[in-house]
C-alpha cells in the first residue's frame, strides 16, 4: 500500500461520518500522488500528509440570537483553521442550513490549495453557521451576526485569520460582522475582506471572480493555439460571477449566448445583452425569465440548465454539482472543447471524468475561480498599508495572478507527465508550495 493510500485509509477510519470531506480529500490525494512518491521517504518521516489532512484547529460554538417577535434561537457556528503554513488562514464564512463540519472541512481543505496557487501569503480556512439569512429582516441578521462575531472575534485577526463572505454572507453581513469586531476589539484592522468601499473594501472585488475566470480561460485557450475571439460561450448563473465573466468574455471578443438562474435559462443567439441582465438582477432583483420581455428574439427555457446549447466554451458560474455526467456528455456532443469553473466545484466527479476522457481543456475551480480570494488578499494588503488602489491597478494585478496560476498549473502537469491535465496540475502546484513551507517549519 502506498503512503497516499495509507493516509487515506486512516482518514476514513477517523472521519467516517464526514463524507463530503472524505470525497475531497480522496480526490486531492489521488492527484498529488506523483509528487508525494517523488519525496515519499521525506514526507513519511515527517508525517507530512497526516498533518496536511487534519485541520490545525476547529472552533465550534453556539450562536444565540433573538428574532423580531422576541423568540430566542440557537444556531451552531464554526471556524475551521486548516493550514497556516504559508500565511494567516483565509477563507469565507457560509450561512446556510446545510452547513456542517464535514462540508466546512471539505471547503477549507480545498482552500489551502486555491490560496497557495495565487502566490500570495495566505493559508486555508473556512467557517460559517447553519443559520439561514433568507427571509430574515435586517435587524434579525444584524443580531445574529453580532452574536456570531462576539465569539468568533476571539480566534481571528489581521495576522491570524481573515474571513470573507461566501454563500449567505454578502456585503450586508460582512458590514454587521465587521462593526461588531471593531466594537469589541477597538481595532480598525483588515480582519474581514469583502467590506464596503467606505470602510476598507477594494475596488474590483465584485468583478474579481468573473474577470479572473475569463483571464485564466483566455490563457488556457491561447496555450492550445486558439483565442477567445468569436467563440460561442455558455454561462450558467446570473449573479456577480456570471455577470462579470460575461462582461470580460465579451470585451475579449467572445459571444456569450446564455445566462440562467434556479428557474431556467435564457438563450440569446445574438449575444447576451449584459445591461438587461444587470438591470434585472442588480436593480429589479427579478428572475432571468424577464430577459425575454426586453429582448423578444431571445428564448427562455424553464426548469433546465444551458448545457444543451451548442458552444465552444462552457463557464459554469451558478452552484456546486450543477453539471453531472449526463450534462457533460451533452456538452461534449454539442461541440464544447473547453470548460472552466467559475462556481465552487460545479462539475461532479462523473462530469470531470468525462472531460478528462475526452481530453478537452478543463480548468478546475481551485484555479479558475481563485480571482475572488486573490483580490481579497489584495484588499488585506491595502488595509495593512492604509491605501486604496485604483480599479485599473487591482485589475492589472488580478490578470497577472491568474496568468501566473495558469503557468504554474500547466508546468506542474507537464513535469509529472500529465501535460494538459489541469486538475492534477492545480493540485500538485498548490501542494508543492504548502509542503515546502511545512517541511521548512518543522513538526508543527
Amino acid at each position: 500500500m502506498s503512503y497516499v493510500e495509507e493516509v487515506f485509509e486512516g482518514l476514513k477510519k477517523k472521519h467516517a461520518h464526514e463524507p463530503e470531506f472524505l470525497e475531497a480529500a480522496e480526490r486531492v490525494l489521488q492527484t498529488i500522488a506523483p509528487a508525494v512518491e517523488a519525496n515519499e521517504e521525506k514526507f513519511r518521516s515527517t508525517a507530512l500528509l497526516e498533518r496536511l489532512v487534519e485541520p490545525e484547529r476547529i472552533i465550534t460554538f453556539r450562536v444565540p440570537w433573538t428574532d423580531d417577535q422576541g423568540k430566542h434561537h440557537v444556531n451552531i457556528g464554526y471556524r475551521v483553521q486548516f493550514n497556516s503554513a504559508i500565511g494567516p488562514y483565509k477563507g469565507g464564512l457560509r450561512f446556510h442550513p446545510s452547513v456542517n463540519q464535514s462540508i466546512l472541512k471539505f471547503l477549507g481543505f480545498e482552500q489551502i490549495f486555491k490560496n497557495s496557487l495565487t502566490g500570495l501569503p495566505i493559508g486555508g480556512g473556512k467557517g460559517g453557521s447553519d443559520f439561514d439569512p433568507k427571509g430574515k429582516s435586517d435587524a434579525e441578521v444584524m443580531r445574529f451576526c453580532q452574536s456570531f462575531m462576539t465569539e468568533l472575534c476571539k480566534y481571528i485577526g489581521a495576522d491570524q485569520d481573515v474571513p470573507a463572505g461566501d454563500i449567505g454572507v454578502g456585503g450586508r453581513e460582512v458590514g454587521y460582522l465587521y462593526g461588531q469586531y471593531k466594537r469589541i476589539k477597538n481595532l480598525y484592522e483588515g480582519v474581514l475582506t469583502g467590506k464596503g468601499l467606505s470602510f476598507g473594501g477594494s475596488l474590483a472585488r465584485p468583478e474579481a471572480t468573473g474577470y479572473g475566470l475569463v483571464y485564466i480561460t483566455n490563457e488556457m485557450v491561447k496555450g492550445a493555439g486558439k483565442d477567445l475571439k468569436d467563440k460561442v460561450v455558455v454561462i450558467s448563473g446570473s449573479g456577480n460571477v456570471a455577470q462579470y465573466a460575461c462582461q470580460k468574455a465579451q470585451q475579449l471578443g467572445a459571444k456569450v449566448v446564455t445566462v440562467s438562474d434556479s428557474n431556467g435559462y435564457v438563450y440569446d443567439p445574438d449575444g447576451i445583452k449584459l445591461d438587461v441582465v444587470m438591470d434585472i438582477k442588480q436593480v429589479k432583483r427579478g428572475r432571468i425569465k424577464e430577459y425575454v420581455d426586453a429582448v423578444p428574439t431571445a428564448k427562455y427555457v424553464e426548469g433546465e440548465r444551458p448545457w444543451s446549447v451548442k458552444c465552444d466554451i462552457a463557464l459554469p458560474c451558478a452552484t456546486q454539482n450543477e453539471i453531472n455526467g449526463a450534462d457533460a456528455k451533452t456538452l461534449l456532443d454539442n461541440g464544447c472543447w473547453c470548460v472552466a469553473e467559475g462556481a465552487n466545484m460545479p462539475s461532479d466527479a462523473d462530469a470531470i471524468d468525462a472531460y478528462q476522457a475526452a481530453k478537452i481543456l478543463f480548468m478546475p475551480a481551485k484555479a479558475a475561480n481563485a480571482g475572488g480570494v486573490a483580490v481579497s488578499a489584495l484588499e488585506m494588503s491595502q488595509n495593512s498599508e492604509r491605501l486604496s488602489w485604483s480599479f485599473e491597478e487591482v485589475d492589472g494585478k488580478l490578470n497577472e495572478i491568474m496568468t501566473d496560476i495558469y503557468k504554474k498549473v500547466a508546468a506542474a502537469a507537464k513535469r509529472y507527465g500529465q501535460e494538459g491535465d489541469f486538475v492534477t496540475g492545480a493540485n500538485i502546484a498548490g501542494f508543492e508550495k504548502v509542503a515546502d513551507a511545512m517541511s521548512a517549519q518543522g513538526l508543527v
